[in-house]
């Protein structure tokens, strides 16, 4: 069954651009999604399995960047996650 997820990450830290590139990259380097990203989120086309299965282990990356700092300056992390579908197969 194939669903759509719109990410929205916001990392709670000075280099916050650096670390949502890195989770980006990421996401298309897995190859089996459609990944559109705007100014405010990102939207990963594909099947419902695989998308969980890796955003459930990129998640996790991002939160263990963070795990090893704490009190003041502790690279935490805050994602916004919305999943629609199922999606129509294409040509229906």
């Amino acid at each position: 069954m194939e669903i759509g997820v719109e990410i929205s990450l916001y990392p709670l830290q000075a280099n916050f651009a650096t670390r949502i590139k890195a989770f980006l990259d990421r996401l298309r380097a897995a190859g089996r999604f459609k990944v559109v990203t705007t100014s405010l989120s990102t939207q990963v086309i594909g099947e419902y399995d695989e998308i969980v299965a890796v955003l459930a282990s990129e998640m996790r990356t991002v939160f263990a960047e963070g795990a090893g700092t704490s009190g003041e300056g502790a690279a935490q992390a805050v994602f916004l996650l919305k999943l629609f579908g199922p999606l129509a197969p294409p040509g229906s």
